[in-house]
């Protein structure tokens, strides 16, 4: 079944090289607009979105906080961003970025909206995929429902440069599928033990389904970057003795009351200029993302997910 399914969207995928489009939507009218595909990029070049999926191995470690500030971070250095918000059924970059949707991925998902459809513009200049919060069916997708949502993931594929995604906490199968599928992914903790140790679950289990899976960990809401290095050493000494695999220092972010108040004001702390040491530390996590965000990709999220699908 899940086999029959991962062909069809490969097929769609052959006979679409560009997904149908609403008419008169923002993406239709910039597909149709030879001036506006040669600025903004890849629509002509064929080249796919690079995909950073941000998880962690427990909640409450800053992930979707890190998630929406990086998007602003990169699309300030003129980057197209397109953040998905796949952290399924608790689901609130929206509430961070003081936005009220009126529709979600749980719309897409039940066939009721195109993806194009949900796109929201969010403070700083990236473009939302609002995630369904509260919605407990929508963190245990059926393989029909999630295939669904692959297809209309394709379309943001050639739209942006880079798409990121995130993820819920764990290693649900449908948190696994975007990991798995992602170019890289950022997994983010904090000093405490019970954090690292579930980041390492994480790890340990995408590296079993996809040995030479490139790993960075983000250690947020430090003393300093000695103390980041510390929680680095012993995890990446970790991984590489039982896992055998190179685990990639993404950096770090201190702990600053002025990052949580931007969280109360529902305002990323990427836009606030008092903010110095946590833009600081973003600001060099953007860059090294950066280095490759866009590398053309000769194939995209979407062929990533529909082959894993098929195993």
């Amino acid at each position: 079944m899940i086999t029959d399914q991962a062909q069809a969207l490969r097929e769609q995928v052959e006979r679409r090289s560009r997904p149908e489009l609403p008419p008169g939507s923002p993406l239709m009218v910039e597909a149709a607009n030879p001036a506006t595909r040669t600025a903004r990029g890849a629509a002509t070049t064929g080249a796919t979105a690079r995909t950073i999926a941000v998880t962690s191995g427990k909640g409450g470690v800053g992930k979707t906080t890190l998630s929406v500030n990086l998007a602003v971070q990169l699309s300030s250095m003129h980057r197209r961003v397109v953040l998905l918000d796949a952290d399924l059924g608790t689901a609130n970059a929206d509430v961070l970025c003081n936005l009220s949707p009126a529709s979600t991925l749980a719309h897409v998902v039940a066939g009721r909206k195109r993806l194009e459809e949900v796109l929201i513009d969010a403070p700083g200049g990236f473009r939302l995929v609002p995630g369904a919060s509260g919605l407990a069916q929508m963190a245990a997708l059926s393989e029909f429902e999630r295939s669904r949502l692959l297809a209309q993931l394709h379309q943001l594929e050639t739209r942006a440069d880079v798409i990121l995604i995130d993820t819920g906490a764990g290693v649900s199968p449908n948190v696994l599928g975007f990991l798995v599928a992602a170019d890289e992914v950022l997994v983010v903790t904090t000093p405490e033990p019970t954090a690292v140790t579930d980041a390492y679950a994480v790890i340990k289990t995408l590296y079993r389904q996809k040995p030479g899976a490139s790993v960075l960990l983000l250690v947020n809401m430090v003393r300093d970057e000695v103390e980041a290095r510390q929680v680095f050493g012993r995890l990446s000494a970790v991984c590489r003795k039982f896992l055998q695999m190179s685990l990639r220092y993404a950096g770090h972010l201190p702990s600053d009351p002025r990052v949580q108040m931007s969280i109360r004001r529902r305002q990323p702390f990427a836009l606030d200029a008092s903010a110095t040491a946590a833009r600081a530390g973003l600001s060099r996590l953007a860059h090294r993302l950066d280095r490759h965000a866009t590398s053309a990709r000769s194939e995209g999220l979407f062929r990533r997910m529909a082959s894993w699908l098929a195993r």
